[in-house]
């Protein structure tokens, strides 16, 4: 039997009670590694000697009970630095950044809970992308069907926890990067308040955007990880001076008086009917356990898209500025001059997705230009979050699918990148709002892949979306689910 059949908490009490050991738990997490890792290619860089080394020190301590992670085997997304480990954000221009000399925030808390790092995970190159066939390593692969795609920029975070090769893992979310492949991958993926947890060590996409959460098997586990994670940060600005709740509390499976909003738009043209289909069947769950829902309207979800591409093209165009080949990452050798480092090294170093996003943003920053689209485009971001805010008056959650399909074929659409930016319509308006969402699993297609339901919240309210994502896990058995690789039958 695999040990990560088992919730974070299982696992806890099973060490508790010395039925197994934390280099046990290494162990495993290594072998299915090795056993499975080169079909799914969730893993960039190991760290084995490390995690071993840690887990038998933690194994000869007996102060167990005052740490929260206590010897669970994590993943952490490239593009969040970490102290001596290669962090390569999935791009050639830092695959020679391998001694980082600081931990990001997040990672030195997971640290000080005593979670062991097992590796850094694939994902698309600086986190544009929604398939992780950005990546310039090599594409991470779907583990219910490894033909599919596992969603990006965060796959490798959703692929590693689907396919049993670590407990949690840790991704990043910009524009849906968690909650996308969450839901390709039937797991949970939680896209905190932007501000809730700090950004200090995140390599840096769309800085108004970007926010870091955490990717597990179940919603108990990810609110466990969330009150490790969060916090204020005096090393990031962003991050919000707020108490830090028991998520876990909250998960009492009670929603009865539950006010639920369905926005029109979310189940409008474009959504697949099999996506339709478990979010109706997932409300009338919701109506069973005493929740009551209505139809609602977010009327600029419609301009989401564009806007988001505008806003975070243009702050990538700013933040990527830092890698010119002068003081880390990747230089040509072939310049002779200054100039020619900057632009071969730009060109050697960058994938196609990574220099279109710059280009465009360049383009909507530029003299002349900057009023008609950036300036634009903020305005109507300023329209989505009144949207939610109105909503929130009334309502106590919004519900909706987390995609318009299921996972898609790798290659599929690789050609085809404004097919492949409409795919994140509905996880954009949340980040353009700075509120929280997470994906939970409610069904699957015909193909047998995974649909995930997102319930978003209101600022700074995860313990309701928590709690709201609890009672639906508790009262169905989509999470309890497993791909055949992920030690399913």
């Amino acid at each position: 039997m695999s040990l990560f059949d088992h919730s974070i908490k299982e696992i806890e009490e099973k060490l508790h009670n010395k039925e197994i050991t934390v280099e046990d738990l290494v162990n495993t997490s290594y072998d299915r590694i090795k056993e499975v890792d080169d079909q799914v290619q969730a893993f960039l860089t190991l760290d084995e000697e490390n995690a071993r080394n840690q887990a038998k020190e933690l194994d000869s301590t007996t102060d167990t009970e005052n740490y929260r992670l206590f010897g669970i085997p994590t993943g952490i997304k490239d593009n969040m630095v970490t102290k001596g480990l290669r962090t390569t954000c999935g791009s050639q221009f830092l695959r020679n950044f391998d001694d980082p000399l600081y931990n990001a925030t997040v990672v030195s808390k997971l640290d000080r809970e005593k979670a062991i790092t097992i590796g850094k995970l694939n994902m698309d190159e600086f986190a544009m992308g929604s398939s992780n066939e950005n990546s310039s390593y090599a594409p991470t692969r779907n583990p219910w069907n490894t033909d599919y795609v596992p969603g990006g920029s965060s796959g490798g975070s959703a692929a590693a926890v689907a396919a049993g090769e670590v407990l949690f893992s840790l991704g990043s979310d910009t524009g849906g990067s968690i909650r996308q492949p969450a839901a390709f991958c039937g797991v949970v993926g939680m896209k905190p308040t932007y501000g809730r947890v700090s950004r200090f060590g995140l390599v840096a996409f769309a800085s108004s955007l970007d926010q870091i959460g955490p990717v597990t098997r179940n919603v108990e586990d990810n609110a466990r990880v969330l009150e490790v994670i969060s916090g204020h940060d005096e090393m990031d600005s962003t991050s919000v001076d707020i108490e830090v709740p028991s998520f876990t509390s909250s998960l009492t499976g009670d929603v009865k008086g539950l006010k639920i909003a369905v926005p029109k738009e979310y189940l409008a043209e474009g959504v697949a009917p099999e996506v339709k289909e478990s979010v109706l069947n997932a409300l009338k769950t919701y109506e069973s356990l005493g929740a009551e829902w209505e139809e609602v309207s977010l009327p600029h979800s419609k301009y989401a898209v564009a806007t988001y591409y505008l806003l975070a093209s243009s702050e990538a165009s700013a933040n990527l500025a830092r890698f010119d080949g002068v003081r880390y990452g990747v230089r040509s050798e072939k310049a002779t001059n200054m100039l020619d480092m900057f632009k071969m090294s730009r060109s050697e170093g960058f994938g196609d997705e990574v220099k279109r996003r710059i280009m465009l943003g360049t383009f909507a920053l530029s003299s002349g230009y900057y009023d008609a689209y950036y300036k634009k485009a903020q305005q109507v971001r300023t329209l989505i979050k009144n949207d939610f805010d109105s909503i929130f008056e009334q309502y106590d959650v919004v519900i909706g699918p987390t995609t318009p399909t299921p996972a898609f074929k790798v290659g599929e659409k690789v050609d085809d990148p404004l097919t492949m930016y409409a795919n994140d319509i509905l996880t954009i308006p949340v980040n353009l709002a700075g509120v929280p969402g997470i994906s939970i699993p409610c069904g699957f297609s015909e193909k047998g892949l995974p649909l995930g339901l997102q319930i978003i919240g209101k600022h700074f309210d995860e313990q309701t979306i928590y709690r709201t994502a609890h009672a639906f896990e508790q009262a169905t058995d989509y999470h309890t689910k497993r791909p055949q690789l992920g030690g399913g039958k």
